[in-house]
């Protein structure tokens, strides 16, 4: 079982995602990149960025981002390790997550807005891979 945050579990996702007819469906008009910035807590000791090229209900890749990367992504979602565990364990839905500023986003919140069953269906496969 691959662990959260792990290139494995990145992988993991990518095939799920690309392997997912409900996703594909719901996310045929997304376009755009992100990236999920996961800060140090209590559970984790480093910052660590995760990356997702996604595209029309398609992930074109997904992997462990260099924090030197100049790749400016569409969006960026930041918050302690600890939060966004908390969306994936489904404690916390992934609105009130960014309602609440538990999970903070740099990009166009509009288009988040317009797209929520696209965020709530990305999230739904995130948390069918195990975490271990």
């Amino acid at each position: 079982m691959p662990k959260f945050a792990t290139a494995e579990w990145m992988q993991a996702l990518k095939l799920k995602l690309n392997t997912d007819e409900k996703y594909a469906q719901i996310a045929r008009n997304w376009e755009g990149d992100m990236r999920l910035v996961l800060e140090p807590d209590a559970s984790f000791e480093e910052t660590r960025w995760l990356y997702f090229d996604l595209w029309h209900g398609k992930c074109r890749d997904a992997y462990i981002e260099d924090p030197t990367s100049t790749i400016k992504p569409a969006f960026v979602l930041k918050a302690p390790f600890g939060n966004f565990y908390k969306v994936l364990s489904g404690e916390v839905g992934p609105m009130q997550a960014l309602m609440t500023r538990m999970l903070n986003i740099k990009g166009n919140v509009a288009v988040i807005m317009r797209n929520v069953p696209t965020v709530l269906d990305f999230v739904r496969c995130c948390q069918e891979i195990p975490r271990s």
